[in-house]
């Protein structure tokens, strides 16, 4: 069932007033891949009153086409970061936006969040709270570089002038919070919210405040280094940091779901449409990617240095039951569109589906030391049987004829599986994989890779035997590889070290190259802006444009 969009929605559904209004810089697609309808069916179930507007028009009134919610606003740019959505690495004006009807980036505001903001309290004077949430809001929570600004940031929850920010995967943060605020019970001690306040809290961890890493970029290294040890903590505290008189309050994380817990979130009914007040606006692109994919886990203990899963989803990863996952399976195929294939059984990487910890209840939790790097953990112990049953199980659901997996895949895990590494890969390339198995390198000069969080290249090699070996067996797919270029601490010679290791043990012409993005609280941003390493050594960042283009076309073998 999809959530009223339009006044006329709401007084079918025979409502006064929603208790909640959503705003999402995503067309509104009622799908368990889309955060708004996620945290809308999930405040739904739990019997509270849920609105959406979606892409609203910047322009005019239509934030406040439905009213005012007589709980709180809840504000999201939607997927991603509202930059990352409208420009590349090179800060070129994206075109095209696979999350609009139509296809073209013109509905998307840059800093989204903040826009939103401000066009609710200009129609709406001493309104509800205005909650901030998505990967926009959990990213630049605290004072953090701006890649398009070329400069810190002050915590958006401050420059957005919103309420409350609810970070990382919050359907239990907003669902205590729309509690709280319906029963007029404290929300400030709720985890996974941050707020402003004027005093200092009792016990709290304080980081150095805005002003001091604005002036210094030491302090501001000091400050995220602080905050990403407090986030991937065992036990995390409350943690603050000043904003001229101001505090910005960030209470611990939640607690990580349980298995049944988020077969609950994707148990949900959800139609897996584009509403109609948006698809008669034109075709959505992502559903192409959508539709037919299934969600098996959330999190990943990969936590490469730069990527925002650790920080936003969490290092910790959660796996749903295989009667969930068949159950949505069974849903897909009584989808009228459905022509049989499943175009994705995965996750932020696919093979780590029901991985366990020997000595922690889930893989991740070390606060000292990485799953997978330098080298996988001896405890870590791969799901890779497990996601091969479930494979096979829905294989076998009436209706299906393929099931696949595209979602990207960890070859260092399948070359730390001794035991069943080689089978699951003949398997997945036997009856899984479409074309080409995705596979993300990034670099293959030790010097990056080690910046990166990623294993060495010898580890790379193992896997390229272990493929030849399948490829016997197997005359369908081939490989293909993601790299960046322009990486923090990658010069020219590195770039040439790369160029040869292509040459010698890929033997192809790489097309999947992108040139590095400085993304909120990432680890490889604070590198990249304050140009040292985790240890505080000086080092080399390219931040000239030509020549990061010229990173980019070295590996291409182009002039």
């Amino acid at each position: 069932m999809f959530l009223p969009v339009t006044k006329e929605e709401i007084q079918k559904f025979g409502w006064d007033k929603p208790d909640i209004i959503l705003i999402s810089g995503d067309t509104y697609i009622d799908s368990p891949f889309i955060g708004t309808a996620v945290i809308g069916n999930w405040l739904t179930a739990h019997g509270f009153k849920v609105a959406v507007i979606a892409q609203p028009d910047i322009n005019n009134d239509d934030i406040a086409r439905l009213g005012e919610p007589s709980l709180f606003w809840g504000v999201s740019a939607g997927a991603m970061d509202s930059f990352v959505s409208n420009y590349t690495a090179l800060n070129k004006f994206r075109n095209d936006d696979d999350l609009t009807p139509g296809g073209v980036n013109n509905k998307r505001p840059d800093r989204a969040c903040m826009v939103y903001t401000n066009l609710i309290r200009k129609y709406f004077k001493n309104t509800k709270p205005i909650v901030l949430g998505g990967v926009e809001a959990s990213l630049r929570r605290i004072v953090h570089y701006d890649f398009k600004d070329n400069a810190l940031r002050r915590s958006i929850l401050f420059d957005a002038k919103a309420d409350i920010l609810t970070y990382g995967m919050t359907e239990q943060s907003s669902l205590e919070l729309a509690k709280a605020l319906k029963n007029g019970t404290e929300w400030r001690n709720i985890r996974g919210l941050c707020y402003i306040s004027k005093e200092k809290p009792e016990n709290s961890f304080e980081i150095p405040s805005y002003e001091e890493c604005a002036d210094d970029k030491d302090k501001f290294f000091e400050a995220f280094s602080s905050f990403y040890k407090n986030e991937t903590a065992r036990e995390p505290k409350v943690l603050c940091q000043k904003h001229a008189e101001r505090y910005l309050v960030q209470n611990p994380r939640q607690q990580v779901l349980t298995t049944e817990e988020l077969d609950a979130i994707y148990d949900l009914d959800y139609t897996r449409e584009v509403h109609p007040y948006y698809a008669k606006l034109g075709k959505v692109k992502a559903q192409d990617t959508i539709k037919f994919s299934i969600t098996t886990h959330r999190g990943c203990f990969g936590e490469c240095n730069f990527c925002s899963i650790a920080v936003h989803q969490g290092k910790e990863v959660v796996s749903r039951s295989e009667k969930s996952v068949i159950a949505e399976a069974e849903k897909i195929t009584k989808l009228k569109d459905f022509k049989g294939y499943i175009t994705d059984l995965g996750g932020p990487t696919a093979n780590m589906y029901a991985a366990k910890c020997r000595t922690n209840k889930n893989a991740g939790v070390c606060e000292n030391k990485r799953c997978l790097f330098p080298e996988t953990c001896k405890n870590l112990i791969p799901g890779h049987n497990k996601q091969l049953e479930l494979l096979e199980k829905v294989s076998r659901i009436e209706g299906v004829k393929k099931v696949f997996i595209s979602s990207g895949i960890r070859y260092d895990i399948i070359c730390a599986d001794s035991e069943n590494g080689q089978n699951y890969l003949d398997n997945l390339l036997e009856k899984h994989i479409s074309g080409q198995m995705k596979i993300a390198p990034e670099h293959c000069d030790d010097k990056v890779l080690a910046l990166m969080g990623k294993p060495s290249s010898a580890v790379l090699k193992q896997f390229l035997e272990m493929f030849k070996n399948s490829k016997e067996n197997s005359s369908l797919p081939f490989l293909t590889y993601y790299f960046i270029a322009a990486y923090p601490g990658c010069g020219e010679k590195e770039m040439f070290n790369l160029q040869r290791f292509i040459g010698r043990n890929l033997k192809i012409n790489p097309e999947q190259v992108q040139i590095f993005t400085p993304t909120p609280s990432t680890v490889a941003t604070m590198i990249y802006y304050c140009e040292k390493d985790l240890s505080g050594n000086k080092l080399f960042v390219e931040k000239d444009r030509n020549n990061k283009q010229k990173q980019k076309r070295t590996i291409l073998g182009v002039k």
